[in-house]
């Protein structure tokens, strides 16, 4: 049970936020909101506010929807150009293409932006790090007590900033450099013979203000979205198996172990999940909101409208593929 309400409140609020972008956008600029969705099928709750949006809480709370009217129009601009002018008011192909781009691009900008606040508020005073001293060792290239200074060139402070380095290589060889006594010793070493493990007595209590956590959320938002993009690469180009995507029951394990171990391990969950998020709406599948985009630029390039039975085509398949993607993803949970 405390598994399932765990995954209502990650998804949820992070679903929320999303769409909370998107519809504080079309607000914004002028565009109707018909509906928004906490969630999909049959309401269980639902009213409308003064301006004529429906808030609705339906019956199942995977996920979520805004309709922004005419948005589906999209591909179709005959229909607009059919309607009267007064249906046209409030029309998401009534407003400008730069204002479009915004309602498109406003879902992912709030997930980030809420993943910051979540990273300021988490690492805002005293934290405890484990230091990237090795306690064991399955190698000889490294020795215990050996602390690791970089990782393919970039400075890391910490066991975490260590192993993040570390995925985000070429999964071949790992640059290392070393501090072993008062010396500094580089090596190269096989990503598949890593076998290290902290010496956990080596832990380092540092002081974070505003300003320092501040600067560490930003970072930490840059590090997991170029780790989003590496590993979504490696699983394309085979070096990691596509076997490690994990679908709903992922998700809803990782919340069920993050709400039983504390308020701020369900804050860190739900931060990851809302930059993941914000990663992969960015790709350019015409179904996310980076192929909207992407459409955007490319109409506003050619100075033609991108319509008719090539886009209807192109729509079906992208759904298609990530029908595809969520179905092999439940397998892969399945099978774990």
């Amino acid at each position: 049970m405390i598994t399932f309400i765990a995954l209502l409140i990650v998804l949820g609020i992070v679903v929320f936020v999303h769409e909370l972008g998107h519809f504080l956008a079309s607000r914004w600029a002028g565009v109707r909101v018909d509906v928004f969705s906490i969630g999909f099928g049959k309401p269980i709750f639902k009213w409308k506010d003064k301006l004529g949006t429906e808030w609705r809480i339906a019956w199942l709370p995977l996920g979520g929807f805004v309709n922004i009217y005419g948005q589906e129009d999209m591909f179709n601009r005959k229909k607009y150009q059919s309607l009267s002018k007064k249906k046209k008011v409030g029309h998401y192909l009534s407003v400008a293409r730069w204002k479009q781009a915004i309602i498109i691009v406003a879902g992912v900008f709030m997930n980030a932006v809420f993943a910051w606040i979540l990273y300021v508020s988490l690492f805002i005073g005293t934290q405890k790090i484990q230091l990237p001293i090795v306690g064991q060792t399955e190698t000889e290239l490294i020795k215990t007590g050996d602390r690791i200074m970089q990782v393919n060139n970039v400075l890391v402070n910490s066991w975490a900033e260590m192993l993040m380095q570390k995925e985000l290589g070429d999964r071949h060889d790992i640059r290392l450099v070393i501090l072993r006594g008062d010396k500094l010793v580089q090596l190269k070493m096989p990503y598949k013979k890593w076998g290290l493990l902290p010496d956990t007595a080596k832990v380092e209590t540092i002081k974070y203000g505003f300003f320092r956590a501040v600067n560490k959320a930003s970072k930490e938002i840059l590090i997991q979205s170029r780790m989003m993009i590496t590993i979504l690469k490696q699983m394309i180009t085979g070096e990691r198996s596509s076997k490690q995507l994990g679908g709903f029951i992922t998700i809803a394990k990782l919340s069920g172990q993050a709400l039983s171990e504390g308020f701020a391990s369900l804050l860190t969950l739900i931060a990851l999940i809302s930059v993941n998020l914000s990663v992969i709406n960015l790709f350019p599948l015409p179904v996310l909101d980076g192929g909207y985009l992407l459409i955007l630029v490319i109409e506003g390039i050619t100075r033609r409208k991108l319509h008719g039975k090539t886009m209807d085509f192109i729509m079906r398949v992208c759904w298609g593929l990530l029908i595809a993607l969520i179905t092999f993803t439940l397998w892969n949970d399945i099978l774990r």
